[in-house]
């Protein structure tokens, strides 16, 4: 059996597939079970007029929890897939929903369209359902900054960091990556709700991310036909950004194309001064959006090559 091959079958499915609605309407899929538990967890457990000390303390309970579940159960199915052939197609069958492939490209494209032909409120509508920020207030450029952020840091959180994972700890890695991924969009807040009891969900995914948002920005660069203005765009700004792993991503993705992201943001009521990364270059325009994700589908193809090559080579 390999994990590698196992990891390459996941990548096919997804981008043939994606996560087909009669399935999703049928089974959902296994982010929204891990999703019912932390849900429940933080009702039960996440009392606002509990000292701070123990809603940490739960919390750190409810992140054990959910990411020890997700391990043991992915590797007690494992351990009872054949390992041969047959069992590399069984386990890239079972990792298949956890690569969010094709989903990325398609919420991103759903944006792209829309704001080529001039109809920013079907844009707005669409990156609604990929970011926070409040999309009546985005005008064209905000729009598709806030596209191009979230594809270059949910290509690491969403395809690159379960890859990883997968490739190294097999079934058992990919669903405690999910479950540490879910967790921390969940409640990996600081908020007065989630600020102690997510501590330990934010923290971890931090650790998780480390390596894959690093390699996520080196990709990107080297697929980009500017790797030099993306590397260092990336060695510059990465360390400015609010997030230790996003800013890798969304930097080489900025420098890559020659624009500006992050900045000031609208959150509610709530104006959060993030600085520039790539300070000085032009705001991303749609044609910019539609350049970022044909860098997305030449970065995938470098890392289906990648994987296939490592299988190649050592069998893994």
């Amino acid at each position: 059996m390999s994990l590698a091959g196992a990891m390459l079958v996941a990548m096919a499915l997804d981008a043939l597939l994606g996560w087909p609605d009669a399935v999703y309407r049928r089974i959902g899929h296994p982010v929204t079970w891990a999703g019912r538990l932390i849900a429940l967890l933080d009702r039960r457990w996440n009392d606002p007029d509990a000292p701070c000390a123990r809603r940490r303390s739960r919390g750190v309970a409810a992140t054990l929890i959910t990411v020890g579940l997700a391990l043991g159960l992915g590797w007690l199915v494992q351990a009872w897939v054949p390992g041969n052939g047959a069992g590399t197609l069984i386990l890239g069958v079972l990792a298949w929903p956890l690569i969010a492939l094709r989903s990325m490209h398609d919420h991103v494209q759903a944006v792209a369209r829309p704001l080529a032909r001039g109809d920013l409120p079907a844009a707005r509508h669409a990156v609604a359902m990929i970011v926070g920020r409040d999309p009546a207030r985005l005008d064209s450029a905000g729009v598709a900054r806030a596209a191009t952020e979230s594809l270059a840091e949910n290509t690491s959180d969403g395809i690159l960091a379960p890859l990883f994972w997968g490739v190294v700890a097999g079934l058992p890695g990919i669903a405690a990556y999910k479950a540490i991924n879910t967790l921390d969009s969940m409640i990996g807040h600081l908020t007065p709700r989630h600020g102690a009891f997510g501590w330990a969900a934010a923290r971890l995914d931090d650790v998780v991310n480390w390596v894959p948002a690093r390699l996520t920005g080196l990709i990107f660069a080297l697929v980009s036909g500017a790797a030099s203005r993306a590397l260092r765009c990336m060695a510059r700004d990465a360390r400015n950004h609010r997030s230790p792993n996003a800013g890798w991503p969304e930097a080489a993705m900025a420098g890559a194309l020659g624009v500006r992201l992050s900045g000031p943001r609208i959150y509610g009521d709530t104006v959060s001064a993030e600085p520039w990364v790539n300070e000085g270059a032009p705001d991303p325009t749609p044609q910019d959006l539609t350049r970022a994700l044909a860098l997305y589908r030449r970065a995938m193809i470098a890392v289906a090559v990648g994987v296939l090559a490592l299988m190649a080579g050592t069998g893994w």
